[in-house]
């Protein structure tokens, strides 16, 4: 059965034959037990692989990472977010989801820092799943993956926020792995290089291997640019040949489109096959099986681990991940 999960030299698939990848995917589902309907779709075969892969293939280590993503779907709902909500955080065109993808078929979200219009970081992560759910919406069938264009235009220090990184870090790394397929940093200035390595403890190493400093004036980044992407869809500030930019009143009408197709993306399924796999049944939050499954190894580079307690009660493992006074997730 096809995991759904496109191979490349960085998700490791290439060390497990396509019958031991199914049997740990079988297994890790055995492992989660019955789930509510509504997240049949999170332990998909290609969901369960992206957990797998970013816990090395360790059984034990993705069930304890995708136990945790469930129950913060349930509590947070980021399915539910809709425009009306997270609109005004994106008026200045900080994160938008481009009208063109890479050659790989891939999703492109547009970034730039510095058009930070909010000092709400509970505001900004909510604008942040928002567009994480809208890019995974508009993946083809074949591709779990997207790519993030950060333009560092106008960049300062001002934009600088080590908190509102670390809690980047956690919702992305957490609950959407093995989701980002490259970070292209274009013209980052020479003052965010050591702003990088402070915040590296924070990225898994395949995360981090992930980024790719490419600058307008190196020939190398051209070149990596042209890899990627269709010049003439480009946007111009990335060196491509569309002049079209963003432009929130059209942006909203295309979100607002989009928002109309959510629920039935979220709600589709995507149920195992009888044949080889248990069936996927409703069943209460508190049943899901939460049981010590993990090694006390098992850390989360962000500093704490969003899953403590969760053995012995039901418990949403990010409740605390947006405070911005104390929480244990805070910088």
């Amino acid at each position: 059965m096809s995991v759904g999960l496109n191979k490349s030299p960085s998700n490791g698939l290439e060390k497990l034959t396509s019958d031991e990848q199914q049997a740990k995917i079988n297994e890790l589902r055995r492992l989660i037990g019955p789930v509510p309907n509504k997240l049949s779709i999170y332990c998909s075969d290609a969901s369960i692989s992206r957990y797998l892969v970013a816990r090395n293939w360790n059984v034990k280590k993705a069930s304890k990472m995708l136990k945790d993503s469930l129950k913060w779907r349930l509590e947070y709902k980021p399915e539910e977010i809709r425009w009306e909500e997270v609109a005004h955080e994106a008026e200045t065109g900080k994160i938008y989801r481009s009208t063109s993808i890479d050659k790989h078929g891939r999703t492109v979200l547009v970034m730039r820092p510095s058009r930070q219009n909010s000092k709400s970081t509970k505001g900004q992560i909510k604008y942040l799943v928002y567009c994480m759910e809208n890019a995974i919406l508009n993946l083809p069938p074949d591709q779990e993956q997207m790519v993030w264009l950060i333009d560092f235009e106008g960049f300062n220090l001002s934009n600088i926020s080590v908190k509102l990184t670390r809690e980047t870090a956690h919702v992305l790394q957490d609950h959407y792995p093995e989701r980002l397929g490259v970070a292209i940093l274009y013209n980052p200035p020479k003052f965010f290089e050591p702003f990088f390595t402070v915040v590296k403890p924070f990225l898994e190493p395949k995360t981090y291997n992930k980024v790719k400093f490419v600058y307008s004036d190196d020939l190398n980044s051209k070149k990596t640019m042209e890899e990627l992407f269709d010049m003439d869809q480009l946007e111009s500030a990335f060196g491509g040949n569309n002049g079209t930019g963003f432009n929130i009143n059209k942006y909203a009408e295309r979100m607002q489109e989009d928002d109309k197709r959510r629920a039935s993306f979220w709600t589709r399924g995507n149920p195992p096959s009888a044949a080889t796999q248990p069936a996927l049944t409703s069943a209460p939050l508190d049943s899901i099986n939460m049981g010590s499954d993990s090694d006390a190894t098992d850390v989360v580079k962000t500093g704490s681990s969003p899953s403590q307690g969760l053995e012995s009660e039901v418990e949403f493992p990010g409740q605390n991940m947006l405070e911005t006074d104390g929480s244990k997730n805070a910088t």
